[in-house]
C-alpha cells in the first residue's frame, strides 16, 4: 500500500542518515589522528637544541610575501588611554586589507602557548619574565617568528601605509626583515641612555615568518631567562631602561642583528658590517635581506612640512610615552 511504501522510504532515509552520522564521526576521528601525526612530523627530535627546534617549527622562505598582519599588544593601563585608542584606530583605518590584532596579556599568553607547544623552553621563559614590558618585548619577537607581518607598539601611529614602506627600487622578495635605527649617537654621554653607539629600534618591525634574526633573538632571550631562573636572579631593577634594553630590548636586538650581518653562512654578506655602515644614514640601506631605515622613518617629526626633503620616508610617529613604567610587576615576581 501507499502507506507501507512511505514507511519503507522513511526507514531507508533514517538508515542512510544514521550511516552518514556514523561516517562523519569516523571521519572526525581519522582527521584527529592524521592531524596528530602531522604535528608529530613537524616536531624536532627530542635531542634537538633550542635553535634547531625553532628552525624546525618555523621555516623561513624569503620568496614569500610579507604577511598582511599588524600586531599590537597593550596593558590595562594603556587600554584606558584615549590617545592609544586613537592611534590603534589609525592603524586599522590605514590598512583595510590587513588583519589587525590588538592583544591583551591573556590573549598574548594564549598565542604563545598555541604556537610554541613544541618548544616548551620558550613558554617557560615567557611565563617567568617578571614584568609587563619584558613580556611585551618577547611577545613581539615570538609572534613575528611564528606568523610574520608588522609589529607596532601601541604608542606609534602610521603616517604611510605599510605597502608604501619598501622603495620601488628594492624587490620585496629580496627582503626578509625591515627595521629602523633608534639612535645614532653624537653626544659623548650616550652611554647614560643607551648601551650601543648605534642601536636599532624595536617599536616597529616588519618580518617574514621564521626569519633567522627573529629566531636568534627568541633563542637569546629564552636562554638568558632560563639562566636567570636557575641563578634566582629574575628580580632586578626593571624600571631601568638599560636593564630592559640588554634583556629583551634594543641593545640585545642590535647585537643579534649585527651578528647576523657578520655571519656569511646565514646572511650572505661577505664584508664586515659595523655601526659605521649606518652612521648618519639618510636613505634606506639593504644589507643581505635586511632593509634598514634612517632614525626618522619610524620616529617621524610631529610636524611635517611640504618642503621637507625626507617626508616620503616618514612612516610612523613614536610617542615613546613609556606607559609600561606605570604597569605593576607580574604577580608572583
Amino acid at each position: 500500500s501507499e502507506a507501507d511504501l512511505l514507511l519503507h522510504f522513511e526507514s531507508l532515509a533514517n538508515d542512510i542518515k544514521r550511516k552518514q552520522d556514523e561516517q562523519s564521526v569516523l571521519f572526525e576521528k581519522q582527521r584527529r589522528v592524521l592531524e596528530k601525526k602531522i604535528l608529530e612530523l613537524k616536531q624536532a627530535p627530542a635531542h634537538a637544541s633550542l635553535r634547531e627546534k625553532l628552525a624546525y617549527a618555523f621555516k623561513y622562505d624569503n620568496n614569500k610575501r610579507f604577511p598582511a598582519y599588524i600586531w599590537q599588544t597593550k596593558s590595562s593601563v594603556e587600554s584606558e588611554s584615549s590617545k592609544t585608542r586613537e592611534q590603534e584606530k589609525q592603524w586599522r583605518e590605514k590598512h583595510p586589507g590587513y588583519v589587525h590584532e590588538v592583544t591583551n596579556d591573556d590573549m598574548a599568553n594564549a598565542l604563545v602557548h598555541h604556537f610554541y607547544g613544541s618548544v616548551p623552553e620558550v613558554i617557560t621563559a615567557y611565563q617567568a619574565l617578571p614584568s609587563h614590558i619584558l613580556k611585551v618585548d618577547f611577545f613581539k619577537y615570538l609572534i613575528l617568528l611564528a606568523r610574520g607581518g608588522v609589529y607596532a607598539d601601541v604608542d606609534t601611529a602610521p603616517i604611510q601605509a605599510v605597502p608604501n614602506w619598501i622603495p620601488e627600487n628594492v624587490e620585496p622578495n629580496k627582503i626578509g626583515l625591515l627595521i629602523g635605527i633608534e639612535h645614532d649617537a653624537s653626544a659623548p654621554d650616550w652611554r647614560t641612555r643607551y648601551i650601543r653607539r648605534l642601536q636599532f629600534e624595536t617599536w616597529v618591525i616588519q618580518a617574514k615568518p621564521g626569519h633567522p634574526v627573529i629566531r636568534e633573538i627568541v633563542a637569546k632571550i629564552t636562554e638568558e631567562t632560563l639562566k636567570r631562573i636557575e641563578e634566582d636572579t629574575l628580580s632586578v631593577k626593571l624600571r631601568n631602561d638599560l636593564t630592559i634594553m640588554s634583556w629583551t630590548g634594543s641593545a640585545i636586538w642590535t647585537d643579534v642583528v649585527f651578528t647576523y650581518f657578520n655571519d656569511y653562512m646565514r646572511s650572505g654578506i661577505t664584508k664586515k658590517v659595523t655601526w659605521r655602515d649606518f652612521q648618519d644614514l639618510q636613505v634606506p640601506k639593504l644589507e643581505g635581506d635586511v632593509l634598514v631605515f634612517p632614525t626618522y622613518s619610524f620616529n617621524a617629526p610631529s610636524e611635517i612640512k611640504n618642503e621637507d626633503p625626507w617626508k616620503n620616508l616618514y612612516f610612523t610617529s613614536h610617542k615613546g610615552k613609556k606607559s609600561w613604567k606605570a604597569v605593576p610587576k607580574v604577580e608572583g615576581n
